[in-house]
This record gives structure tokens, sequence and C-alpha cells, in this order.
């Protein structure tokens, strides 16, 4: 009981002299109810929850001053700003408790997330629940030019239960479902790099998820992703609330104070803060980016020791976490589903065109002329996979390399950009000569005096050897019908050789 001294003393002194019917307290008739006008008081209550509707806020002081200004309106007493208060604190604690319900979060030591649906999903183990999410980088990229392409977009995709990253997709395209299925597509596979990543430990992550839990954008609510989930066997769940995509969304941060502002081209999350020489530095491009963030993913984060996880690491946690060991999925079955997509015509010989590239297939000049169904992966387009439409499926027929490109890697950003430099060129050239032609006609049809016709006769038919390798030599005997004027011009062959470097 919290009670001043001078409360106690005065409690002793009417015991001392009445005894307990002393310092027995007697209720009020009136406990639980409000000494203003009923009136204010539904104004009150009104006044609060009308102002916190959607995106409006109010808080109890404007509340106050409100009922205040209304009862001076109404003619009667006003209230006193602790009435007020003691009127909308059930209402706020009530709006509270809503929120610890809705949103389960950590038991112990096991976490749960809830659903749109109203379910809770307990997190067990590894690939039980996994989470995707998306963020613009906050550095600016450019191609393999040089040229300025902007801020990329990366999609993760993380393991609740052991916070591993399990799988990315790094590009310029806006979030959607495609961009999810390529992010799925990564975690799902076994991940391997070549040396040139300079990886000192494995990737390690693969297997499916029984739960794809995401926030409610019309990517995570496409029917691509309804049907990817129907072929390979999980089921996807919306958070309830914003604040459940902690677990995905915390990475972000991470990669942007650890990885991205170490580097040239760093843009910062507050566009006013803009580093002055964020655009000069930016010289890494798409591929560059994606080594740094897959070394950093391998090297560090997921061998590092998570807050929640205790003396375990993030992929220590993952393989301790499963189960069993993960069903490896084949290519060909991620691939119908996951890979990018466009339609092309099969040309004479059985090539196709894509991106400027040409490709050229086993069997495809069998199916010259029709209409086929390509996939591909944005990250290296000189392998597409071919499809042909039979009886409302995809059939595969071949695999397609681009021509004298079978032994090397482009992606689909730096082939846009080689399509358009050379564009640009051409452009450049078309320009010139038009304007060349136009000048070269405007001077044609000026009026030219018969003088000036005479003159620029005599200039053209003139020797086109420069004079100081010319000789003359005077004709001794000077045949009949020449003048003393006539010369003839002897060249020396050698001396012509050398001057000019034949």
């Amino acid at each position: 009981m919290n009670k001043s001294v001078r409360t106690i003393q005065r409690y002793v002194k009417q015991w001392e002299k009445d005894g307990l019917h002393g310092i027995a307290q007697n209720n009020r008739a009136d406990k639980g109810s409000y000494r203003i006008d009923r009136r204010l008081q539904d104004f009150i209550v009104k006044t609060y929850r009308e102002g916190n509707k959607g995106s409006r806020r109010i808080t109890p002081k404007q509340v106050y001053l409100r009922a205040f200004a209304q009862a001076e309106n109404w003619g009667i007493n006003p209230p006193s700003h602790m009435t007020v208060y003691r009127i909308l604190n059930p209402i706020i604690a009530e709006k509270e408790n809503k929120k610890r319900v809705r949103s389960p979060g950590w038991r112990g030591t096991r976490l749960a997330v809830s659903t749109r649906a109203g379910t809770d999903i307990n997190v067990e183990y590894s690939n039980h629940v996994w989470q995707c999410d998306h963020t613009r980088a906050d550095i600016l990229l450019v191609d393999k030019f040089g040229e300025l392409l902007g801020r990329p977009w990366l999609t993760t995709v993380i393991d609740t239960y052991s916070r591993c990253i399990m799988g990315i997709h790094l590009g310029f395209d806006a979030p959607s479902s495609q961009v999810v299925a390529l992010a799925l597509r990564h975690a799902i596979l076994p991940k391997s790099y070549s040396s040139d990543y300079g990886l000192h430990e494995d990737w390690g992550t693969y297997g499916k998820p029984e739960y794809f839990y995401t926030d409610g954008g019309k990517d995570f609510r496409s029917n691509h992703l309804q049907q990817i989930s129907l072929q390979l066997g999980f089921t996807c769940h919306l958070r309830s609330r914003p604040s459940e995509g902690g677990v995905v969304e915390r990475p972000f941060k991470t990669l942007n104070t650890e990885v991205f502002s170490t580097l040239p081209g760093y843009t910062g999350g507050n566009v006013q803060e803009r580093p002055e020489d964020a655009e000069k530095e930016a010289c890494l491009t798409l591929k560059d980016l994606e080594k740094l963030i897959v070394r950093y993913i391998v090297d560090n984060y997921n061998q590092r020791l998570d807050a929640r996880m205790g003396e375990q690491t993030r992929f220590v946690r993952w393989e301790a976490g499963l189960l069993s060991v993960p069903h490896i999925l084949s290519e060909r079955e991620l691939d119908i589903c996951l890979m990018k997509q466009s339609r092309r015509r099969v040309q004479k010989g059985g090539h196709l065109q894509f991106e400027n590239l040409i490709y050229k297939g086993e069997y495809l000049a069998g199916y010259e002329g029709e209409t086929i169904i390509i996939r591909y992966d944005p990250r290296d387009i000189t392998s597409i996979l071919v499809y042909r439409r039979e009886n409302n499926k995809e059939v595969f027929l071949t695999r397609a390399y681009a021509v004298d490109l079978e032994c090397e890697s482009l992606s689909l950003i730096d082939a846009k950009a080689s399509a358009k430099r050379v564009r640009n060129a051409g452009r450049s050239l078309s320009n010139r000569s038009i304007l060349m032609e136009v000048e070269e006609r405007s001077n044609f049809t000026v009026k030219k005096t018969k003088k000036q016709r005479q003159k620029e006769e005599q200039e053209r038919v003139k020797p086109s050897i420069p004079s100081p390798v010319l000789k003359t030599t005077e004709l001794e005997d000077e045949p009949s019908g020449f003048s003393d004027d006539h010369w003839v011009e002897v060249v020396d062959y050698e001396e012509l050789q050398e001057d000019f470097d034949f």
C-alpha cells in the first residue's frame, strides 16, 4: 500500500482515538462513475474514437481541450484534465491489449507468428516457416560501360527458426511475383559459386518451406505465387500486421549499415542527407554488388550468433533444427514455375532472337515458324530454356545457347546496356550523315557566278600531289605546238614512298 508518512501518522492517531472503526474507509455510493454531465462523457469518448480512426491521431490532452470548449458552449461545468484521462484510460488499455493478442511473438524460447486468417503458427524447426520481403538498396550502381543505372532491389528469403538467409534476388525489376519466384528458386536449390566469389564457407542451406509467410503486397497475393505453392507443396500465409515482419526486415538494416555504407555510391536512407558525391563515386555493377552480398551472407551473416539463439550460429541452428535431410528438387521442376518467361518465334534454321542475341538449340529447326516459350534467369541469359505448349501444358524442348557466347556469362541488364549503346551509336551516326547531306545540298543549291564556277573547275583539275614532292624539268627540245610556259611534272617514286609511308 503506497501511503505517505503523514497519512500513516493520521491513521495511527485515528486508531488510538476510535479504534478500527476510526480507520475504516467508507466506499462512495457513486464509485466508478464520474461527476460530470453524461453528455460530456459521451462527447469525450466519441471525440477520442473518431480522432483515432484510420491514419488520424488525437491525444488525450487534445480531447480535454475540446471537451472544455464544448462544456462552455453547453453552459455546464467543464471537466478537469484528470477526469478526461480517467474516462479514456480503459479505452486506451483495451486497444493495447488487442495489439498484444494479435502479435504473439516470442513465447519463452519459441517464436509464434500470427496470420491474417486469425491463426498462430508456432515455429518449431528449420524450413518450417520462411519469410520474404523486398527493399531498395541504398547504393547507386552502373552498367559495364560506367553509365549510372540507379538503386537495385534486393529480395531476401529468411528461415524464421534459425534466422538464416536462405536465398536472395538482386536486380532492377520492381517487386513482382516473378521476382519472388526467382528468390524462392535460389533459396530452394543448393547453392554453389565459382572461385571468383572468394568464399571461405559454403552457403549450405536449401530445401523448401512448409509455410511461406509474407506481407499483403499484391506480388505475394498473386495467382502466380499460389500456383507455385500448389505445385511445390507449401502454404502461403499473410502477416496479420506490419510489425510481424521484424525477422525478415531486420537483415535489411544490417546490410545497409555493415555493407552498403562502406561502398562507393552509397546514398544513405534519407534523400535530403544524400552524400553529394554518391553519383560521381558510383562504380559498382550489379554483378560486383551481388558478389559482395553473397560473400557477406555466406562468410559473415549466417556464421554469426543471433541474440535469441544462444551459443549457436544461424547456420549451425539451421542444421541442428532440421527434422530430416531436405529433399533436393531438380532444376527442371523449378524452371517451369520460377524462371522469367517470354515468347518468341523460331526463325529459319532453328534460330531464336532475344535481347539482340542469336540462340541456337538442338531440334529447334523442326519447329521453324512456330511460337515457343522461353524461360531464363536474368543473372545469365547466355542460355535459355525452350518450351512448347501442348494440350494446355508446357513441354520442354531444349536448352538454347547464345551463339559465340557459350563459355561466357552475360546478365540481362548488361545485354540491355550493350543494346542501348549500339542504338545510341547508330543514332549519332545517322544524325551526322543527315546533317552532312543537308549542308552539302544547301551549298550545292547556292547560286554561283560564272567566274566562281570557272575557278572551282580549275581547282578541281589541279594535280592532287603536294608540290614539295614534285620536280619540274623544262623540255630543251620542245615539240612543235608547245609554248614556253609548258612544263612536265616528274615524280620521284622513292621519295614519295618515304614522305607518305607507302
